[in-house]
């Protein structure tokens, strides 16, 4: 749109002209688009485990279904039960003791980071952004009138940021850093001390930290998770948590996540929320009550799957020439450098980015896979591993095949 063109003129706002689609929804889409019409596409782009919710959430939410309790509004910021069941999952689970009241029940993580965001952001403040990235963050940060500042890490430091390399970025409009471990795209997990050096880092120069903790469970091998906010007390009277269901208990499709913060915060970002969406709906709540309220055998048993899969698709995709995959310590994702393959000719075709390899790769495989120019590094794929093992290793099996006709 041209700088010309007058505000009457503007069929969509600038600000929301700006916005991209999801990248790894619509390859998920285009990929379920090609299925229904007969390709034997598989995916490996949403990250959304294959697995069916647990049946005794299922139950709760039917049972829930029929209380007319629950067929009304309830408050805004979420149901009081599952606040105070929110808190007590967050001690178990983090070693982080918060009260209900610096709690907020929202429509999945995606609102909660908006929502965080837009709650402690004004126009023109910075947030250090540790790439590659989750495709949302920037552009919440942007929705919210921030600006995304990206700190770049590469498969030589498993993807992991240091806190040179975050004061190296850091300014005088620098308010918020954003840290993510276990890392969607990557499986990054940071150490307990390399966590804590980022936490005294932000307190010492007197930064907010929003911490997405969505992955917490699904750590592998000798990694583990880290909260920020309980290893470092200082950091917790500027620090955000977002967090949900939707990973840990196969619930992507129920949309509840939640935010934990102080108390002002948690408060503006619901007065925000009361005029937005008002409360998520009851019956998911009350399900998602059922998940952080129960045990957490079913999720034990989706990790130890999940880290068999891991396993599986790392060692096949560094059979190929030309890629390089660094092994994920957490969630459900690899994210394979590509880099020695742009330019060779495969198919009769030379891809020059990973935008186009992954377009040749849907083509000629029928195998669909995230670009990493969604998450701000180009020359790389995301792969999700969230899918039936027979399914990975045939997709992965197209890729050596397809790959391995690489030629300069």
């Amino acid at each position: 749109m041209s700088a010309a063109t007058s505000p009457s003129e503007r069929r969509v706002s600038a600000r929301i002209g700006a916005i991209s689609e999801s990248a790894t929804l619509a390859v998920d889409a285009k990929a379920k688009a090609l299925k229904a019409a007969g390709r034997p596409v598989i995916g490996f782009g949403a990250g959304e485990p294959d697995f069916p919710t647990p049946g005794y959430i299922v139950n709760a939410a039917v049972e829930a279904c029929r209380n007319p309790k629950y067929h009304r509004y309830t408050p805004a910021g979420g149901l009081p039960e599952l606040k105070a069941a929110i808190a007590e999952k967050t001690l178990r689970d983090s070693g982080y003791e918060v009260d209900a009241s610096q709690i907020l029940v929202t429509n999945g993580g995606k609102q909660a980071i908006y929502e965080a965001f837009a709650a402690i952001l004004d126009p023109g403040d910075e947030v250090i952004v540790p790439a590659p990235y989750w495709t949302t963050y920037p552009e919440s940060i942007r929705l919210a009138g921030g600006v995304p500042v990206e700190v770049v890490a590469d498969e030589t430091t498993g993807y992991r940021v240091s806190v040179e390399q975050l004061e190296a970025a850091r300014t005088e409009r620098t308010k918020v850093v954003l840290f993510v471990s276990p890392s969607n795209p990557t499986g990054a997990v940071y150490s307990e001390a390399d966590a804590e050096a980022i936490g005294h880092w932000a307190v010492e120069h007197g930064l907010w930290v929003l911490t997405d903790e969505i992955y917490e469970h699904l750590v592998y091998g000798d990694a583990k998770f880290t909260s920020l906010p309980a290893i470092v007390p200082e950091l917790r009277d500027k620090c955000i948590v977002v967090n949900g269901v939707a990973k840990t208990y196969a619930m992507t499709g129920w949309r509840v996540g939640w935010i934990v913060g102080p108390k002002d915060v948690v408060k503006a970002a619901t007065n925000l929320q009361s005029h937005a969406t008002s409360n998520v709906s009851n019956v998911a709540q009350v399900a998602a009550l059922a998940a952080v309220s129960g045990s957490l055998d079913a999720v034990a048993e989706m990790r130890t799957a999940f880290d068999r899969r891991r396993r599986t698709i790392v060692r096949m995709l560094n059979e190929i020439d030309g890629v390089l995959c660094p092994e994920p310590e957490g969630a459900f994702y690899a994210y394979p450098s590509v880099k020695e393959l742009l330019g060779k000719e495969i198919r009769g075709r030379r891809p020059a980015t990973s935008v186009e390899l992954a377009a040749l790769i849907l083509d000629e495989a029928e195998v669909a896979v995230v670009p990493g120019e969604a998450f701000g590094t180009p020359g790389y794929l995301r792969l999700s591993y969230a899918l039936g093992d027979d399914d990975l290793v045939e997709g992965v099996s197209r890729l050596q095949k397809l790959l391995g006709e690489a030629k300069a």
